[in-house]
């Protein structure tokens, strides 16, 4: 079950970075934090090391070296956004401009709230 739910994350983080240039630390931590009940440091240490080639070689580096990264899960992740950031990449460009940048505030409210309010 969590290879879907991980699959799942880096599909909807791959849509939406896609769609706004986004995935890590707006997508990937939260879900890892509130759907697999990660700590804090193993989700931001997992989401650098499925963001690895284009960003966190060095961060997931040092995660790795103090034993807060799972690989596997990051690999799976990393899967997830490699097709996800195709289909919202395809999503954006069939949409108006204006919409995109509602959805994307709308979304970065609901994590904000989500965040800050609720555990």
């Amino acid at each position: 079950m969590n290879i879907l739910v991980l699959l799942g994350v880096g599909l909807v983080a791959g849509v939406l970075s896609g769609m706004f240039g986004i995935g890590g630390g707006v997508v990937i931590v939260p879900a890892l934090i509130y759907l697999l009940k990660m700590t804090q440091m193993e989700a931001t240490a997992t989401s650098l090391a499925a963001l690895i080639p284009p960003v966190g070689l060095l961060g997931a580096y040092e995660y790795y070296r103090t034993g807060n990264m799972n690989i596997v899960w990051a690999l799976i992740v990393a899967a997830g956004l490699f097709v996800g950031a195709y289909f919202g990449a395809r999503i954006t460009l069939s949409l108006p401009a204006d919409l995109i940048r509602r959805i994307y505030g709308l979304f970065l409210l609901a994590i904000s709230v989500k965040m800050l309010f609720f555990k």
